[in-house]
């Protein structure tokens, strides 16, 4: 099921028109949530996420978007609170407009699709994507519906039997993975580029870090990552709001442990 402005409809019912700016120019945010059970698992910070994207982006936030209602109106979407879900709650601004929009009011459209058993993958391999790159700065931590690099990545990794690339930016270091946040373990260091890269300000990225800094074996560090640290990494793995962590185990000939990886994957469950 689909909710369209507080209206829950069927596929068929919804109308999108040839003024759709998120059709027309991309200008739509995301959230990608997930529910188990009847319950939105990091509900604060995906609104809080959200919120803030839309200031950013000059939306004009209505007086009902509040914490409860971001809740609600997901709970409505989904059909069975017995059941877990993955959501997509869309933000676009309302039609109308060239690239300057004729109002900064928004429409916004909830999609939920049942969510199977969540495994992750034993053998993960991944390569670089170096055709088109991922620009540093602020507008790329937000999560807009302007996402050709990863789409075109997608299809490199389908076309090279990979599981996921790793994306850089214009500096050429590593910036994310198609999918999720991006972090290497070397030795007692957990390593993570700074948002200042060019990655996108993920939720389970944040949740993560604050479990790390609470680990005082491990140190945590924000900065700039190199390809060439990919063959000196213990471990290496991605984050995002579906799976949580996925460690990668293969790169070229570079074969990872994930020991911490799992270790971590416990802990942030517990967070939930």
């Amino acid at each position: 099921m689909l909710n369209f402005n507080g209206s829950v409809i069927t596929e068929s019912e919804l109308e999108i028109t040839s003024k759709n700016r998120a059709f027309n120019y991309g200008d739509a945010i995301f959230e990608t949530v997930k529910v188990l059970k009847g319950r939105v698992i990091f509900s604060e910070d995906h609104y809080f996420r959200l919120m803030a994207s839309m200031r950013m982006l000059r939306m004009e936030i209505p007086m009902a978007f509040t914490l409860e209602f971001f809740e609600e109106e997901i709970l409505k979407t989904v059909s069975n609170t017995e059941e877990d879900f993955r959501i997509r709650f869309t933000v676009s601004r309302k039609d109308g407009g060239l690239y300057t929009p004729e109002k900064r009011t928004v429409d916004y459209l909830i999609s939920s699709s049942v969510l199977g058993v969540i495994e992750s993958k034993e053998k993960y391999t991944v390569d670089l994507f170096k055709d088109y790159y991922v620009y540093s700065g602020l507008l790329s931590t937000v999560k807009t519906t302007n996402k050709m690099v990863n789409v075109v990545a997608s299809i490199f990794a389908e076309e090279n039997d990979l599981d996921n690339c790793i994306l850089l930016n214009e500096r050429k270091h590593i910036v994310e993975a198609i999918n999720g946040n991006l972090f290497l373990v070397k030795g007692e260091d957990i390593i993570t580029p700074p948002l200042t890269e060019g990655c996108v300000k993920g939720v389970v990225r944040k949740k993560l870090l604050e479990v790390i800094a609470k680990n005082l074996n491990m140190t945590l560090k924000e900065e700039a990552i190199s390809p060439f640290e990919l063959q000196k990494a213990d471990e290496v793995f991605i984050t995002n709001a579906i799976v949580g962590i996925q460690s990668i185990t293969n790169y070229r000939k570079k074969v990872y442990g994930t020991e911490i990886a799992d270790g971590l994957k416990e802990q942030l469950e517990a967070a939930m």
